[in-house]
């Protein structure tokens, strides 16, 4: 027996990386949504949507694209979630759902949830899949496989629609757990805020090297340098938001970072070899628990 697909209507809100993967999973998978919408202030890349042929209607029109949607989901960068958010809420159905995949939470869920109609439901959810690539033709059907989503619903949310938002992200892959929003910021500091942080500091690092130095550390870079900034390639705009909405965290847990790199210094300087081997065996210990649950 066919069971029906959770919406009917699904209106994806900036359709790149994370914003066209869920297309293309909804467009392979039937179950999610009957009729797909794209929509993206860029003419651009709502024409490069349209030649992928991941979404039914697309359209620059916010209004006209969440009119008549079930859930409509802002893939867009942290900073611009607040806003497009408070516009789009006006122009929604009774008993739809709004939702955003912002990497920080900080006042979001506060801030939006004080500025909902008493017909509609917020529930954000953070896939935490990605790579350095951004654009309607960075995405792909299997980006949230087997990866987490963090719910971080209001205490307001219906419990229906967490369930519908939980089984969307389950549908795509991924594996779901509903946590506040400030245990969220704090995870993801450490998991992806400070790397990400690490990765665009060594590349600057390495750019204000002599001008001969520089050019031979690129030429002849090895897989420890390429591999470590190989998220340096992200979207500037992308990352200048998080690091500002998610500042004060970001600041404890490099702080932290820093004390633990101070211990490294003072063991090489003080030749403590066992020292040293503890603190990189223990680095092995954490790749491996990684690759272990299949987050690698």
């Amino acid at each position: 027996m066919t069971h029906p697909p959770l919406f009917e209507r699904l209106a994806v809100i900036g359709p790149g990386l994370i914003g066209s993967s869920l297309l293309r999973r909804a467009k392979e998978k039937g179950e999610i949504a009957r009729y797909l919408t794209a929509i993206d202030h860029n003419p651009d890349v709502i024409k490069r949507v349209q030649e992928l042929q991941i979404a039914d209607f697309c359209t620059t029109d916010l209004a006209a694209g969440v009119k008549d949607a079930d859930a409509v989901i802002l893939c867009i960068p942290t900073g611009a979630v607040e806003k497009v958010a408070l516009d789009v809420l006006p122009h929604m159905k009774p008993g739809s759902i709004l939702s955003d995949v912002a990497s920080v939470r900080g006042q979001l869920g506060p801030t939006i949830s004080a500025s909902l109609p008493p017909d509609i439901t917020y529930v954000p959810a953070h896939p935490m899949a990605g790579t350095e690539f951004s654009g309607p033709d960075a995405g792909f059907s299997t980006l949230f496989e087997n990866r987490w989503c963090l719910l971080t619903p209001p205490p307001c949310a219906s419990k229906n629609a967490i369930h519908k938002i939980e089984a969307l992200w389950q549908k795509c892959g991924a594996k779901t757990r509903c946590i506040t929003d400030h245990y969220h910021d704090r995870v993801c500091a450490m998991v992806s805020h400070l790397p990400h942080l690490l990765a665009f500091t060594i590349c600057d690092t390495a750019d204000h090297l002599s001008s001969d130095l520089r050019a031979d550390v690129l030429e002849y870079a090895a897989s420890g340098f390429r591999d470590f900034t190989r998220i340096a390639a992200s979207d500037p705009i992308m990352w200048r938001d998080i690091f500002l909405a998610n500042r004060d965290v970001i600041l404890e847990t490099l702080e932290r970072f820093k004390q633990e790199t101070e211990k490294m210094a003072q063991a090489i300087h003080d030749r403590d070899a066992d020292a040293i081997t503890d603190r990189v065996r223990r680095g092995k210990q954490i790749r491996q628990t990684l690759i272990d649950k299949h987050q690698v």
